[in-house]
């Protein structure tokens, strides 16, 4: 493979990039990407072909315990990212930008330099078009970014809770013309978070960045699962999730089965879409 190799011979070859994503499109590629928190999982990542890694403030709730994402501080994101980096050298680390550390484009580019710093090679933000500007600004310096659409769980108060997001067609197509506006802003990846596979699929073929779909069907670039979800340690597993260690006799056997699934169109499969 020109991006990598696959888990059964040796992981990860080179470094993965923004380019190298935009190129895998292009040639229908699929790349999976894992949700981690530590240096140990990284290193496992990078020997399995995991290309994107992301440091979520999903760690709020997966690691630290809260009841949401809204508590997770700058300080503890850029802890994780630090321990993730040392683990791994080859995928591309994207390091979340937690609850209200960039309500305003000049308050993102601080907090963004800062997460930056620690090793992430890109930052993922949660809104829409209400992001434009700040998008354009990170962009234009130098920062990349992954925007996220759908269920954006730093707004679960606001959705009342986790719930499917553009199923009739006034949301979907609202996501719709704000993945176009991020796209044109300067973007680099998108997240899609349980949104109709339909819809997803809409937003992949309208966009030039590459989409990384959860709860979002098959038609997406690529494919993203918490590692805990990965590895059967969720007490209640969402819809989207799948348990890989039931069909691996190790971790490592369960993070490749997740990457040669993901790759193949194997996963997600119908019991894990929104229609």
């Amino acid at each position: 493979m020109p991006y990598g190799t696959p888990a059964t011979t040796g992981g990860l070859t080179k470094a993965i990039t923004t380019l190298t994503l935009r190129k895998m499109k292009q040639e229908g590629i699929k790349f999976a990407t894992v949700a981690l928190y530590d240096a140990p999982m990284a290193a496992m990542a990078k020997k399995t072909g995991v290309e994107v890694l992301l440091v979520g403030d999903s760690l709020g709730m997966t690691v630290l315990g809260y009841d949401s994402t809204v508590p997770v501080t700058m300080e503890q994101m850029i802890y994780h990212v630090e321990a993730v980096k040392r683990g791994n050298d080859k995928s591309l680390i994207m390091g979340d930008m937690p609850f209200m550390t960039y309500a305003t484009p000049e308050q993102a580019l601080t907090n963004a330099t800062r997460i930056m710093q620690a090793g992430a090679h890109m930052v993922k933000l949660e809104g829409g078009a209400w992001l434009v500007d700040t998008v354009q600004m990170l962009s234009d310096r130098g920062i990349p970014v992954c925007a996220h659409l759908g269920l954006t769980p730093q707004s679960v108060n606001k959705l009342g809770g986790f719930r499917v997001q553009g199923r009739d067609d006034a949301k979907a197509n609202e996501i719709l013309e704000d993945a176009m506006a991020l796209d044109a802003a300067g973007a680099d990846l998108l997240v899609l978070e349980c949104v109709p596979s339909t819809l997803a699929k809409k937003i992949t073929d309208a966009v030039s960045m590459p989409t990384i779909g959860i709860g979002a069907g098959t038609e997406t670039d690529a494919q993203v699962l918490v590692i805990n979800d990965i590895l059967g340690l969720t007490e209640q597993p969402p819809k989207f999730s799948k348990n890989f260690l039931v069909e691996a006799k190790d971790i490592p056997g369960a993070l490749e089965k997740y990457v040669n699934d993901v790759k193949t169109g194997v996963f997600p499969d119908a019991e894990h879409i929104f229609l």
